[in-house]
């Protein structure tokens, strides 16, 4: 058996309980050592077989899993975040149906939500936002034209931004081209949840600037949007003492 693993945003002990178990009773680990916190490798039993996915290709990684299935041994594939982002796993998913193979999936926090905790932030407030777009800039690897940055900055919703921290002068750029203000609030949150995290709230026309006064060029998030300067927002119908819910009478005004 193969299972995919998220490994969380960062810190250790954000992993979920059903990833831990995994991964303490796993007999091969493939972790992405580029990412992946390395303290998550102490939950593996003693003689437990860890490789470094960093240093392999698609294929590596499939011969180790393949080897172990052989030998009837479980497999945890540790990806970072959760894993439906930017994870990669539906190419090795695809090939594991193709061979046979039973593999299932534990879902992880992803660093977008370790952003927002950095933060005290709240994505999605009333009034101001109730859309999280999540993107990342076209690099080595393209986007596809559709997903353009100017055409999600048009719909001023909340933007997370991945894998994007050495091209932030063109971020910017785009950002406005497509309709945000030059000071629409925006944030770069580095190493999200790890021991050296560190947040800053900048806006959109000073992330390039932000991103080199702090030194940050790589493992950092953009957050886009006026949810990061928490304020104007409406109050939350749902706790409102006047609104109706399936549990709750509302009191009217008198």
């Amino acid at each position: 058996m193969i299972h995919f693993v998220g490994a969380g945003s960062g810190a250790a002990d954000l992993i979920t309980l059903r990833g831990k178990k995994f991964l303490e009773e796993a007999d091969v680990v493939i972790y992405a050592g580029s990412l992946v916190n390395p303290q998550l490798l102490e939950y593996a039993k003693e003689g437990c077989a860890i490789y470094n996915s960093a240093k392999m290709t698609l294929e590596e990684v499939l011969e180790v899993m393949f080897q172990a299935e052989k030998e009837e041994k479980m497999t945890v594939r540790l990806h970072t975040g959760d894993p439906c982002l930017y994870g990669a796993i539906r190419e090795q998913m695809d090939v594991l149906d193709e061979k046979g193979i039973s593999y299932d999936y534990c879902p992880g926090v992803s660093s977008f939500c370790g952003a927002a905790s950095a933060l005290d932030l709240e994505y999605t407030l009333p009034n101001v936002s109730q859309s999280v777009i999540i993107t990342r800039m076209a690099g080595r690897t393209p986007v596809p034209p559709k997903e353009s940055i100017e055409s999600f900055a048009a719909h001023q919703a909340t933007m997370v931004v991945f894998l994007s921290t050495g091209m932030l002068e063109e971020l910017s750029r785009r950002l406005i081209e497509g309709g945000y203000r030059p000071d629409t609030p925006a944030a770069i949150v580095y190493k999200a949840t790890w021991e050296d995290e560190k947040s800053f709230v900048c806006t959109v026309d000073t992330l390039a600037q932000t991103a080199r006064e702090n030194h940050i060029t790589k493992t950092a998030l953009m957050i886009i949007g006026d949810v990061v300067a928490h304020h104007s927002y409406d109050r939350s119908k749902l706790y409102d003492p006047e609104f109706t819910t399936e549990f709750r009478e509302g009191n009217s005004p008198l």
